[in-house]
């Protein structure tokens, strides 16, 4: 779920312009400015609607902030600041309303999102008929921020020096390099940690839906930006105009797993995304298999990998840079790539250098070629909160095991079953254990309230993170 996937969207326009524009019942008054909005009285009980002065912010974007409740329970209390930012729509005179925009994460910013990619992503229809507008949500990036570092040093010193962890003396270090992220926040955070949930980045949704003058919402949201929405259509039902919801996330696996699901199983194993990475890899083979000699890794993929991966834990190879690829980094880079197939050549080619290992020159240079690709893809040479915000909001919202034995247990049981990926995606949540943030108006269901219009849900098949059906039979 951490990565926004830009490329997997063209397709499905034919229903996404339909949602969007098609929905026109309140369209001759949401076309309202911010000024209009100003003018709406609350009752004391209520928190005021912000007011956003929009200004140039370059390249025909304006920029605004929002001052919203720090707590809503105390609604005329403290606030915190969100920064957003907008591209107007391109025909005024057919203009319906604002467009929100969430690109997932947990932890994306919103700001960059219409900023890098909404001018292209988004049909000619839409653009001519919406003001784009991204937020960073409370506690990321722009926003009033949750920081428990001063520097992308200090969060590296914290982290443990590998992926996730394999063995048992690894597990140990993980527990320490949890602690250390858990004490630094305890520490440093601040009061917004206790506030992190997604119901209150809903419920500030709701009131920048009121400041731009909308009487119902239009919203897309990517991957864990569908919780949002999801969240969002439960807690203000009536006030749904249009959602369009991409990369669906099941809010029950999420939230509380179902039964006793939680004691035993950390959340994103519940949502299935070992399962779902494991068929994305099974594609990636399939295709370089189809490839022949147009991949160089073709002829038996799956067992040259699955030869590799062996070999690897027992003997890593260390490249000319000093950078160790051990069975933990492998898997790793591999697992971060299925989220971007326009990087399955590069993928091909390091795996095949790493297997030869009798070229470290080429084996360096594909891995750091690769690795400066991922790097630019996800924005990662910055330090921007990602590791304490998106801890904060997975720890805040989700329910997981209490215990590291638990972890453990839980991935080697996925590993077993799905090969490679059970280990990643159990010890994501381990931090939780010990967060110190703890949100009393998180909302975990149910979700089952009846909207004001149609949400529309759209999946992908082969998609690593987001997987709505059942687990897929095991690897053989």
């Amino acid at each position: 779920m951490s990565h926004a996937r830009s490329g997997r969207m063209t397709t499905k326009f034919m229903c996404f312009v339909v949602a969007l524009v098609t929905f026109t019942t309140a369209a001759a008054t949401a076309s309202a400015d911010a000024a209009t909005a100003r003018r709406v009285v609350h009752t004391a009980d209520q928190p005021a609607v912000p007011r956003l002065d929009w200004v140039n912010c370059g390249d025909g974007f304006q920029c605004a902030t929002a001052n919203v409740p720090l707590d809503y329970d105390e609604p005329h209390g403290a606030t915190i600041a969100l920064r957003l930012k907008r591209l107007p729509a391109a025909d005024p005179s057919r203009r319906i309303g604002s467009l929100f925009l969430n690109p997932g994460g947990p932890g994306g910013s919103g700001v960059e999102f219409v900023q890098d990619q909404a001018p292209y992503l988004f049909s000619r229809e839409v653009r001519a008929r919406f003001d784009l507008v991204g937020f960073d949500p409370r506690g990321i990036r722009r926003s009033t921020p949750l920081r428990c570092f001063g520097s992308l040093d200090e969060v590296g010193a914290a982290l443990a020096p590998f992926p996730f962890p394999y063995t048992h003396a690894q597990e140990r270090v993980w527990a320490r390099a949890d602690h250390a992220i858990a004490t630094a926040c305890a520490k440093n955070a601040g009061p917004i940690i206790d506030h992190m949930s997604t119901a209150n980045v809903a419920r500030d949704l709701d009131l920048l839906r009121q400041a731009v003058g909308d009487s119902k919402l239009t919203y897309y949201g990517i991957s864990y930006g569908t919780y949002l929405g999801e969240t969002y259509a439960n807690l203000f039902p009536e006030k749904v105009r249009a959602l369009v919801l991409d990369a669906v996330v099941d809010p029950v696996g999420w939230s509380t797993g179902r039964g006793d699901e939680a004691r035993t199983l950390p959340a994103f194993i519940r949502l299935h995304n070992d399962a779902s990475t494991h068929e994305v890899l099974q594609q990636f083979f399939k295709l370089c298999d189809q490839g022949g000699a147009n991949c160089p890794f073709s002829g038996g993929a799956a067992a040259r990998f699955r030869k590799l991966a062996r070999r690897v834990l027992d003997d890593p190879v260390e490249l000319v840079n000093g950078f160790v690829v051990g069975y933990p980094e492998l898997i790793g880079f591999t697992l971060d790539v299925l989220y971007w197939p326009s990087l399955w050549p590069l993928l091909a080619r390091s795996l095949e250098r790493l297997e030869r290992r009798s070229n470290r020159v080429a084996a360096t240079a594909a891995v750091t070629e690769l690795q400066s690709k991922l790097e630019q893809l996800r924005a990662a040479d910055k330090y921007h909160n990602f590791v304490e915000g998106q801890t904060s909001v997975i720890c805040t919202d989700t329910a997981n095991p209490s215990s590291d034995e638990a972890f453990s247990a839980a991935a080697r049981a996925s590993d077993r079953e799905f090969g490679y990926f059970g280990r990643p995606w159990a010890w994501l949540t381990s931090i939780c254990t010990q967060w110190p943030g703890v949100d009393q108006d998180r909302f975990t269901g149910p979700f089952t309230r009846r909207t004001a219009n149609p949400v529309l849900l759209i999946n992908n098949t082969y998609d690593p993170a987001t997987r709505t059906r059942a687990r897929s039979p095991p690897r053989t």
